[in-house]
C-alpha cells in the first residue's frame, strides 16, 4: 500500500528547486492555449510517463479563461469534440448511434457534462471506471431585477449571494461579469443560447475605513453592505432648466422587457459582447460576478498556483483531461467516463445536480443501446450486474493542513500541496470511502507511480459534502471520495500546489487505464 513517508517529503521538497525550473522551461515550449495543449494528448502514454509540471500552465489558462459553470462546459464541449467525442442529444433516440470503441458526451442544462468512453471488447453488463466531480463554485449572480437607484453618484448592481459568496474575501476585489444570455433570432423566432464575458473588471464591493468604528470582518449584511459599485452617476448635480418637463428615457427593449430591469450600461456591454443590437431580443440571462485576477503561479520556488475557482474546477480538470489521455487498448471491456455537475455549492439538488438522475439515466441509456443486437437482455438485471461491476471515484478538492491552524490539522490525516491526491474518510459516511476502496484505489496509485494521502477531520470539527454518497446509493457502485487539496477553501482567492493539477491527472488516469486490471485480482 503506498504512503507518503517523512523520506518522501522531504525528498519531494528537495527536489522543488529542479521542479520550479523543470517547469518554466516546460511553460515557455508548451502552447500559449489549453486548446493547443489538448491537440497533442498521447493516448498510449502511461500514467507513470506523465509529468506533473507539464500541466501547471494548461490548467492556469483554462481557470483564467472559463470563469462561469458555462463556460467550463463550452470548453469541455470544445476539447471533446476535437479529441473525436460524438455528442449525444438527451431529447433524441441513442438506439444504433453508440457501439464498442466509441467516444461520446452528453450536456444538461449548459451547466454539467458527462463524457465516456466505450472500451473496444466491451460487452453489456461489463463495468464503468467513473469519475464524479462539481465545476459550480461560489459566486454572486445578478438579480432578475438588477436595476438599483442611484446612490450618492453610485451605480449599483442588484446581486444574490450564490453558495455563501459575498463573504468578505469578495471585498474590495476586482470584479468582472460573465455568464449565458438567452437570446431571440427576430427573422426565424428561434432562442438560442450565447456566452458573456467582460473583459475588464467593471465592480467592486469596498470597504469602510476603520476608523468609523464599523468592523468589516464581523456579521456584515450581505444585502445592504456588499453592494457592488459598476459605475458613477453625478447628474442629479447639475439638473437642467427643462427637467421638470423632462420625460424619462425609454427603456432599452422596450416597456416590459427583460433589459428594461437591467442597467442600461450593462445591457448595451452585454449585447455588444455577444453582437446584439436589437435589445428587445435578449429575453433573459443568467449572469454573476467572479474575481477577474487571472490564475498565477507564486511562491519561492513557483510552487504555488492562486486563483478563484478552484473549487473545484481543479479536479474536475484534472479528471476531464485525465479522461482524453487515457488508453485506447484493443482489449478494454469497461465504459471509461468523467461526469462534473453544476449546483453541488447547493446540495445538488437540481436536475443538474448530481442528487438528480443524470448520471444513472445516462449509464442506463448507453447500457441499452449497446445491448441491442447482443444476446443480452436489457432491464434492471442488466443494469444490477454493470453497476455491481463499476466504481466510482467522487472527486472534490479538500483542504490541505494550515500552518496557521494548526489545531484544525489531524496528525497523518492533513494531506499536504504537491504531494498528490487524498483519499477522504469520514466515520459519520460523509464520504464514501471505505477499507476496500482505499485499498482499491492503493493499488491503482502503485500502477499510476503516484502517491496517496490521507484525510480526516478532527472529532471536534465539521465535516463537508461531496457528490459521493448521493451518487453511490443510487446505483449501488462501490465507490471512494478523492481530493486535491487546497487551502482558502470558499474564499474568491485559493490556492494550491503547482504540481496538483498534474498529480491528480496521474492518478485520475491511472484509475480509469487500470481499474479492470485492478477488479479482476480482485476475483482472482
Amino acid at each position: 500500500m503506498v504512503r507518503h513517508t517523512p523520506e518522501f517529503i522531504r525528498a519531494r521538497s528537495s527536489q522543488l528547486s529542479l521542479r520550479s525550473l523543470a517547469l518554466e522551461q516546460s511553460m515557455a515550449s508548451r502552447a500559449s492555449s489549453t486548446a493547443e495543449a489538448a491537440d497533442t494528448i498521447d493516448n498510449t502514454a502511461d500514467a507513470k510517463d506523465l509529468k506533473p509540471e507539464d500541466f501547471t500552465k494548461p490548467y492556469c489558462d483554462f481557470m483564467t479563461a472559463n470563469p462561469t459553470v458555462f463556460h467550463a462546459v463550452g470548453y469541455f464541449k470544445e476539447q471533446l469534440a476535437k479529441a473525436g467525442f460524438k455528442e449525444l442529444p438527451s431529447r433524441e433516440n441513442w438506439a444504433g448511434k453508440l457501439e464498442p470503441g466509441g467516444k461520446y458526451f452528453v450536456t444538461r442544462n449548459g451547466s454539467s457534462v458527462i463524457s465516456f468512453k466505450i472500451g473496444k471488447a466491451y460487452k453489456p453488463g461489463n463495468g464503468a471506471a467513473m469519475i464524479a466531480g462539481h465545476i459550480d463554485a461560489l459566486t454572486a449572480r445578478i438579480k432578475p431585477t438588477s436595476t438599483k437607484p442611484t446612490n450618492n453618484g453610485y451605480l449599483q448592481l442588484g446581486v444574490a449571494q450564490y453558495a455563501g459568496a459575498l463573504n468578505e474575501t469578495w471585498w474590495d476585489r476586482d470584479l468582472s461579469i460573465g455568464g449565458r444570455v438567452i437570446v431571440r433570432d427576430p427573422e426565424t423566432g428561434k432562442t438560442a443560447v450565447k456566452l458573456a464575458k467582460l473583459d475588464w473588471p467593471i465592480a467592486r464591493i469596498p470597504t469602510l475605513a476603520p476608523h468609523f468604528g464599523i468592523g468589516m470582518m464581523g456579521h456584515n449584511n450581505r444585502e445592504t453592505e456588499a453592494v457592488p459599485i459598476i459605475g458613477l452617476d453625478n447628474t442629479d448635480l447639475y439638473p437642467s432648466a427643462d427637467t421638470a418637463n423632462t420625460s424619462p428615457p425609454a427603456p432599452l427593449g422596450g416597456i416590459g422587457s427583460f433589459t428594461s430591469t437591467q442597467p442600461p450600461k450593462l445591457v448595451k456591454l452585454i449585447a455588444g459582447q455577444i453582437g446584439v443590437s436589437d435589445y428587445s431580443t435578449i429575453l433573459n440571462w443568467e449572469l454573476e460576478l467572479y474575481d477577474y485576477q487571472p490564475a498565477t503561479v507564486g511562491g519561492l520556488d513557483k510552487e504555488f498556483i492562486f486563483a478563484g475557482r478552484i473549487d473545484d474546477k481543479l479536479c474536475s480538470w484534472a479528471a476531464f483531461m485525465a479522461l482524453l489521455h487515457s488508453k485506447d487498448e484493443e482489449d478494454e471491456g469497461i465504459i471509461k467516463l468523467v461526469a462534473l455537475f453544476d449546483d453541488e455549492e447547493i446540495g445538488s439538488l437540481l436536475r443538474q445536480g448530481a442528487r438528480g438522475n443524470f448520471l444513472p439515466i445516462t449509464v442506463e441509456r448507453a447500457v441499452e443501446a449497446l445491448s441491442a443486437g447482443t444476446d443480452a437482455t436489457f432491464g434492471p438485471g442488466l443494469m444490477g450486474q454493470t453497476f455491481a461491476n463499476s466504481f466510482l471515484v467522487s472527486s472534490d478538492v479538500t483542504h490541505a493542513a494550515h500552518p496557521n491552524f494548526p489545531q484544525t490539522n489531524l496528525a497523518g490525516h492533513s494531506p499536504r500541496l504537491n504531494v498528490g491526491v487524498a483519499l477522504c474518510v469520514d466515520a459519520s459516511a460523509h464520504m464514501t470511502t471505505d477499507s476496500v476502496s482505499m485499498a482499491i484505489l492503493d493499488r491503482v496509485a502503485t500502477l499510476a507511480g503516484t502517491v496517496n494521502q490521507r484525510h480526516m477531520i478532527r472529532n471536534d470539527s465539521r465535516s463537508g459534502g461531496t457528490v459521493g454518497p448521493m451518487l453511490s446509493s443510487a446505483m449501488g457502485v462501490k465507490a471512494a471520495d478523492v481530493g486535491i487539496p487546497q487551502l482558502s477553501m470558499h474564499s474568491i482567492r485559493a490556492t494550491t500546489g503547482s504540481l496538483d493539477p498534474g498529480l491528480g491527472l496521474k492518478f485520475y488516469k491511472g484509475f480509469l487505464d487500470n481499474w479492470e486490471k485492478v477488479d479482476r485480482e480482485w476475483h482472482a
